[in-house]
């Protein structure tokens, strides 16, 4: 996983690289807000982002928000880690779009939770498919037409799309219609 580290105190930047790279992960160290960003919306983006509150450029607040109102390639967890330590702090910082908020000085098994609760996050982020936009279905048969011109049911095209999985029953109007079809053929 790769982590970015935002904050402008080279002590702290340089301890908690050294933390996480002794735990495995790949890091790269910004010293200000904006160059984070540039980072952040660039085409290999980190997964997790540990940003100071107070830095130099975009401070964390404004990062998270820019974050949370980008469309980026891949979903990034972001933890704001800063000597801010007021409930309103914490309170100003997730509703700005943090997903975590830890206070410096950080406890390192603290910190090493938090990170796994991030990559959970993310996991599970990764697993889900959404269908999104216009579905173009026929207004008869409610066949839905693929990305190759293609005509399919809809329970097709959406196992095709998504993780969703069916179970096929048939509802009392359409049991009462197969019955009288039966009945007629009977005849």
């Amino acid at each position: 996983m790769r982590i970015l580290i935002a904050d402008d105190d080279s002590v702290s930047t340089l301890m908690l690289g050294r933390t996480l790279e002794k735990w495995g992960f790949v890091v790269d160290v910004v010293h200000d807000g904006t160059a984070a960003w540039e980072r952040i919306s660039g085409p290999m983006p980190p997964e997790l982002v540990i940003a100071d509150w107070m830095m130099p450029g975009l401070d964390g607040i404004e990062l998270c928000r820019r974050i949370r109102a980008a469309t980026l390639a891949s979903p990034v967890y972001v933890i704001l880690l800063t000597a801010r330590s007021s409930q309103q702090d914490l309170v100003a910082g997730l509703e700005a779009g943090a997903d975590d908020y830890l206070t410096k000085p950080f406890d390192p098994d603290e910190l090493r939770a938090r990170i796994h609760v991030g990559q959970r996050t993310i996991a599970l982020i990764a697993n889900v498919k959404r269908l999104t936009g216009l579905l173009p279905i026929c207004s008869y048969c409610k066949r839905i037409r693929s990305d190759e011109d293609y005509w399919q049911q809809v329970d097709s095209y959406i196992t095709d799309h998504t993780d969703a999985r069916f179970s096929h029953g048939i509802c009392p109007t359409c049991m009462e219609k197969a019955l009288r079809e039966i009945d007629e053929d009977v005849r």
